[in-house]
């Protein structure tokens, strides 16, 4: 499926080191047919001696002669790039784009190429426990699919969908999802320290008790609310902490976040096109 394919990376930032990593753990393609670019040197070494893969600070000699290309940079600097690569990239190159926000239209008209694959990938990708959404267009065949499927992969579950607006979705949803994960486990903690738990302990309590509950609730199939009112009972500490939570507005301030983000990524798609 990839062992006789070349793969070139634009950027090499945390997410397209985890999907090197992946890669080459499940041995889908050979170090030396990978080719990342980064325009700073160290980091260049750094990755080349982790992994033993082609770096450049070039990416007009990243792509060329590419047949897989992951766009990882960040969304600001995309604009830039696409005219830069233009010329060099193939015309019947598959490119898969991991960068948030940045519209299957906007690489399409920077690159001139029609197979585009864009995806949303979370960073527990890092330890290949990520979730990553992705679409494609028309022109993205049955065999580039099982190649994207492959290499998006890598990173953990992947889930495609028929609808590029889904991505935005996505995006607020489990692309951004790990942070307000950590916020949530931040404030656990520290209320912890604050009772007088050390904070080691209150850690060891918080991330214990989170993989717990995610594990019971996928391997349950209860939903959440069924698994909630399972731990509140009338009258006690489940009631009484659920009820200052309800107050506090958390369902809706989730909400307003999640639904920010979504409007954030919808907006700098649509700056790109602009």
């Amino acid at each position: 499926m990839l062992l006789d394919t070349t793969l070139s990376f634009i950027g090499c930032g945390v997410m397209a080191e985890a999907m090197i990593k992946g890669i080459l753990n499940q041995k889908l393609i050979e170090p030396e047919r990978i080719t990342a670019s980064e325009p700073r040197q160290e980091r260049a070494q750094e990755v080349h001696g982790r992994y033993a893969i082609r770096t450049t600070r070039d990416n007009k000699v990243a792509v060329r002669d590419a047949k897989i290309i992951v766009l990882s940079v960040k969304p600001q600097t995309l604009p830039k790039i696409l005219p830069e690569i233009r010329a060099d990239v193939s015309a019947d190159a598959l490119v898969i784009s991991i960068v948030a926000g940045m519209r299957i239209s906007v690489i399409q008209r920077g690159l001139g190429v029609e197979a585009i694959v864009r995806s949303m990938p979370n960073t527990p990708g890092q330890i290949g426990r990520g979730m990553t959404v992705w679409t494609a267009t028309e022109a993205v065949n049955e065999a580039m699919r099982r190649q994207a499927q492959a290499i998006l992969g890598a990173l953990g579950k992947e889930l495609y969908v028929t609808e590029e607006n889904y991505l935005d979705m996505a995006t607020a949803l489990s692309g951004t999802g790990p942070a307000y994960v950590f916020l949530f486990m931040e404030a656990l903690i520290d209320a912890g320290v604050h009772m007088g738990f050390s904070r080691h302990v209150a850690e060891e309590l918080v991330y214990q008790t989170i993989e717990g509950s995610v594990v019971m609730a996928r391997d349950t199939g209860l939903h959440p609310t069924a698994l909630r009112n399972q731990v509140t009972s009338p009258g006690g500490t489940s009631a009484e902490a659920l009820y200052q939570l309800e107050k506090g507005g958390l369902r809706t301030v989730i909400s307003k976040a999640v639904w920010a983000a979504y409007q954030r990524s919808k907006a700098l798609g649509e700056m790109a096109e602009k």
